[in-house]
């Protein structure tokens, strides 16, 4: 393992403990780039699927994607150590359930533990309209972090914090663009994304940059290719049974992988300009199952497959994710390779039977027309 590597999957690494204050955030829509502005640490926020998550069910209900009930739960029991503000987006309706519940808590029960919340309402319409209400999001957030945090976020401090992200976010998908070369398991991937998104971009930059120069003298990573589209994963655990399975993950498209990074807010030339580029970046970067069309999603997937040269595609869905299904039949069309969809999958885990059937298909060998 390359020393940056084994840097970045370390979870004692130096830096994962912020020694500033803390903005807790849920969702890949939240501008990350406002909260470092403000003087904060950015930590998104993740589930887990190993421990009872029944308080959080309590409180938001049934029915309801798994993620944002462990959330809670982990809100609740303090696990997130100390938050001095939290940010939730709209980025699916279990986010948006998940702010009006805190806000009720805050609102009925004080004596509860928990942090000011704002919502940012992020809508991803390509509609002139939606950048408008999208910049008038990312102002009010600037405002109300500024009010928090008594350092308001002056253009030169977003200038900064913005080409600090997009510089991780371009070594991200340098990254990621080494899998095609096999250079990476899929779960290693998913360890150096957590890692990036809980250091300051400074640190997290220059372990990627060591990452990216080490990574073409590292022998191929063994597996079959596939890619992974459906549900997002906030931990290793269906990562790790689907390449102990014989599978390697070279390409996803949820949030807390490719997608990501998938693109940069930039240099608008003026600093003006600097909370419409925001406004833009948010509300058109996807295209995640959550809010993306299906014609979207199947373009999307195919030119992954073949840019990073699966051999596979491969779909998970876990319980209460109603999105994916949507999507899959195009997506499965527009690949143009051996396809197999696990649906109904626990938080965390992935059936082993339907696994087993799942990589006989993909390997299976192609029947000529």
């Amino acid at each position: 393992m390359s020393a940056a590597l084994a840097a970045l999957l370390d979870p004692a690494l130096p830096g994962r403990t912020p020694d500033r204050p803390v903005a807790g955030y849920v969702g890949a829509d939240v501008p990350v780039e406002l909260l470092t502005a403000a003087g904060y640490h950015p930590l998104r926020l993740s589930g887990s699927p190993h421990e009872d998550a029944s308080p959080g069910r309590r409180l938001l209900g049934g029915g309801l994607d798994p993620v944002a009930c462990s959330v809670l739960t982990r809100l609740l029991a303090g696990a997130y150590g100390q938050l001095d503000v939290l940010v939730v987006s709209r980025d699916c309706e279990a986010s948006l359930r998940l702010f009006y519940v805190l806000r009720e808590l805050a609102r009925v029960e004080p004596s509860v533990a928990l942090p000011p919340v704002h919502l940012v309402d992020v809508l991803h319409l390509p509609h002139r309209t939606t950048t408008r209400y999208v910049l008038a999001k990312v102002r009010g957030l600037r405002t109300w972090l500024a009010g928090r945090s008594g350092r308001p976020a002056g253009d030169d401090a977003l200038a900064a914090a913005v080409a600090a992200h997009d510089r991780v976010r371009g070594l991200l998908r340098a990254t990621g663009d080494l899998r095609a070369q096999r250079g990476l398991t899929g779960t290693e991937f998913l360890g150096v994304v957590d890692a990036a998104t809980a250091l300051l971009p400074d640190r997290a930059a220059e372990l990627l940059t060591a990452l990216v120069a080490e990574l073409p003298d590292r022998g191929p990573r063994p597996g079959h290719p596939v890619h992974l589209t459906g549900s997002s994963h906030d931990s290793p655990d269906v990562y790790a049974a689907v390449e102990a399975a014989g599978l390697l993950v070279v390409g996803e498209d949820h949030d807390r992988g490719d997608l990501l990074a998938a693109t940069d807010v930039g240099d608008p030339g003026d600093p003006a300009g600097l909370e419409l580029a925001l406004a833009e970046r948010y509300q058109f970067n996807g295209p995640a199952a959550p809010r993306a069309s299906i014609a979207e999603r199947a373009a999307h997937t195919a030119a992954r497959v073949h840019a990073r040269g699966a051999a596979g595609l491969l779909g998970y869905v876990r319980r209460h994710d109603d999105g994916p299904p949507w999507d899959w039949a195009a997506q499965r069309a527009a690949a143009g390779v051996p396809a197999a969809s696990l649906e109904h999958q626990p938080y965390g885990r992935v059936d082993p039977d339907a696994l087993d059937r799942a990589v006989r298909t993909l390997r299976a060998p192609a029947v000529a027309a």
